[in-house]
């Protein structure tokens, strides 16, 4: 067996609804404007704005998501170290219709 290291991309595809997109943004505004928040007084009027802006909901989404939860995903799997992660949320024309036939299915 070869000591060369092995590396595998784990893809997740989520698509959700956004029931209140004012609540969403208001949440994420919550967490820039949070004193905790590791951004500058500038970062923060930047960040604010885009969230503000998008009325998809996705930046305030992105804001709201803890790279920790995805890490939850494999953090149980002792043969692993994660090494990459990388979150894109983006707006979406709704579930495929494969989706909503195996609504909540593992594949």
């Amino acid at each position: 067996m070869s000591d060369e290291p092995k590396y595998l991309r784990l893809t997740v595809e989520l698509t959700v609804e956004v029931l209140d997109v004012n609540a969403l943004q208001a949440a994420a505004l919550a967490e820039i404007r949070h004193p905790d928040a590791d951004l500058t007084d500038e970062e923060r009027t930047e960040q604010a704005d885009l969230v503000s802006d998008d009325d998809s909901g996705a930046s305030a989404l992105q804001w709201l998501i803890e790279p920790d939860h995805v890490l939850q995903l494999v953090e149980h799997i002792n043969d692993i170290e994660p090494r990459e992660a990388v979150l894109g949320v983006e707006p979406s024309d709704g579930p495929s219709e494969d989706e909503e036939e195996h609504d909540h299915d593992h594949a």
